[in-house]
């Protein structure tokens, strides 16, 4: 065996009850346990998912907030261009004093924000003609400067009509300090045209939506932080100043496009975004995994203690069934063994079992009273063997002499330079011996074709080469055993019968396969010649039918013997030739180290 399949087997359980149980873990616990994890994880999952959607809708609600927002600072341009007051005023500043237009102005945006649609402290507006006025909603940062606001990059844009608005998202903020503390504001640029698209003002509107988005998530849970990120990466807004989305999850946020979430190992947390087309940015919620499976830990826990006194039960009981099962196993083993000692002088009391085990005790009574039938009847017949060997050993006085004197009559040839008398010698010699070693009845092919090609030596000195030999042997089935002497028969029949008579040259062919006849496997053995046939043979030589019948039945006889009726020999003939077919179980045995041999019969 092996050296890697004896340690397996060191740790391999060698006793019936162990290896139950074992069968009960692996067949129920094992599967029982990895599925309820699966479950749980997969509850977690979902959980996950969940939130997750739970936290898309909280996203989008802010994203429609803004945009919202956004259609806000565009009605509002609209409103603005619409009215009449404040055209007259842009359009002839000079019809009114300053302080009056400047009044008017104040109403118009008053009135603006009070507007019940368009009501929100976090809109900012700025209207300028094109004589030198602005005019705010909102206490400047700075004080206004019209020349500044009109050297501007949005200014020149909007009047060279290469756009009528134009929204900038990164505006350094220009209000009060009071009003607003956000360092950017997201503004809107709107060129206001007469009916006669006659251009006589621009409208700035800025929303201050950092104050917007603190004021949205106001209400959520503190450990719940919100961001606004940009297509850069840029964190232009967060609800907490000391938390920061790590730079891979930012990479990861900014390459996708819609909705979506992930989960960062970094900060343990799930995060959740949303991409705002309008702006090309990116509204963010990350929550803590901690907050989220707050009570799913407890459960997990809960459901990990009840699993580990589940286990605990089913290996007790587990344990209870093999032993019940396996007790009464144990104790017909221990009879078994004791049968052994005792030379078969024993037997199981079959009413003290029930069922399955009742038929055990019949079934073991009954076989060991047939064992010592069959001891009995095997020591008769080894008595008649030892009776048949003493006579065959008489028998073999006189062919050792004959195979001493064929090996004088070898060294005596050697001597004189006779080689051909040597080979001679040597090929009568091995089909002797072989003959006289009676403990073998079967030998491997390829032996059983070294005796062939001695007697064809023999032979083809005697008819002076007048055939050829050839085989055609699978190597697979070199080592297959067959009866001693089943081949090299067929071949003198074919040669002194079918060859013999033929004018001109013969031809022998001797062929062995391998078939497989569904789960049996066969070795298949053919002879064949291009003699005359056995037909022609036996006219023109009378006594051949005797001596080749006596032959055939020899092997047919041997042959069921050995294999009784999983054999078969067949022939066909023809003046064309003969060919003689057999068929025998296959048996393998390949003389390696390691390897399983069949013992000879």
């Amino acid at each position: 065996m092996p050296k890697g399949m004896s340690g397996m087997r060191m740790f391999w359980p060698q006793t019936l009850r162990t290896r139950l149980f074992l069968a009960f873990v692996a067949l129920v616990l094992l599967p029982f346990g990895v599925l309820s994890i699966y479950n749980y994880q997969r509850f977690e999952d979902l959980m996950q998912e969940k939130i997750s959607e739970q936290s898309s809708e909280q996203l989008h609600r802010m994203i429609m907030s803004l945009e919202d927002l956004m259609s806000i600072a565009f009605k509002t341009s609209i409103l603005l261009e619409r009215d009449k007051t404040i055209e007259n005023i842009l359009k002839y500043p000079h019809n009114r004093s300053v302080l009056e237009n400047k009044y008017t102005m104040d109403e118009k945006f008053i009135s603006i924000s009070n507007s019940f649609f368009l009501h929100t402290p976090f809109v900012y507006y700025t209207i300028i003609d094109f004589h030198g006025n602005v005019y705010a909603s909102y206490t400047p940062r700075d004080k206004l400067n019209y020349r500044t606001l009109t050297s501007e990059m949005w200014f020149s844009e909007i009047m060279q009509g290469k756009t009528k608005y134009r929204w900038v998202s990164n505006e350094p903020n220009y209000v009060s300090p009071d009003l607003s503390t956000s360092p950017y504001l997201m503004s809107y640029y709107s060129l206001f045209m007469d009916r006669s698209y006659k251009p006589y003002g621009v409208a700035r509107i800025s929303i201050d939506y950092s104050a917007w988005f603190r004021s949205m998530n106001r209400r959520s849970p503190n450990e719940h932080t919100y961001y606004i990120i940009t297509k850069e990466g840029e964190s232009v807004a967060r609800t907490s100043q000391d938390m920061r989305l790590p730079d891979a999850v930012i990479r990861e946020i900014t390459g996708a496009e819609g909705s979506g979430y992930l989960y960062d190992r970094v900060t343990n947390s799930i995060v959740n975004y949303t991409h705002i087309e309008s702006v090309d940015w990116y509204m963010v919620s990350q929550i803590p995994s901690s907050v989220l499976f707050k009570e799913l830990g407890a459960l997990k826990q809960n459901f990990f203690l009840t699993f580990a006194l589940f286990v605990l039960v089913f290996i007790i009981l587990s344990f209870f069934i093999v032993s019940k099962i396996t007790k009464p196993l144990l104790h017909l083993k221990n009879k078994m063994g004791e049968a052994v000692q005792k030379g078969l002088r024993i037997r199981l009391p079959e009413e003290k079992y029930h069922g399955e085990m009742r038929q055990l005790a019949t079934t073991f009574n009954k076989m060991i009273d047939d064992m010592k039938e069959l001891i009995q009847r095997l020591k008769a017949e080894e008595r008649q063997k030892e009776v048949a060997r003493f006579q065959m050993l008489l028998s073999q006085v006189d062919p050792h002499f004959l195979l001493n004197t064929l090996n004088m009559v070898k060294w005596i040839a050697i001597r004189r330079g006779e080689p051909e008398i040597e080979e001679i010698c040597v090929s009568l010699g091995k089909l002797l011996e072989t003959s006289l070693n009676t403990e073998l009845d079967m030998i491997h092919l390829r032996e059983e074709i070294g005796l062939v090609e001695a007697f064809v030596f023999i032979q083809k000195i005697r008819y002076k080469s007048k055939f050829e030999i050839s085989y055609e042997i699978d190597p697979s089935v070199q080592y297959a055993l067959v009866p001693k002497f089943s081949i090299q028969p067929l071949v003198e029949n074919a040669i002194q019968h079918g060859i013999a008579q033929k004018p001109d040259q013969g031809l022998i062919r001797v062929k062995a396969w391998k078939i497989a006849d569904g789960r049996e496997e066969h070795l298949m053995i053919v002879v064949e010649d291009n003699g005359i046939g056995m037909e022609k043979a036996r006219r023109q030589q009378p006594s051949v039918r005797k001596r080749q019948g006596i032959g055939l039945q020899n092997i047919r006889e041997r042959l069921e013997l050995l294999f009784r009726k999983e054999t078969g020999l067949s022939i066909e003939s023809s003046d064309a030739g003969t060919r003689v077919t057999i068929r025998i179980p296959f048996l393998l045995s390949t003389p390696y180290e390691g390897t399983q041999t069949r013992e000879a019969l």
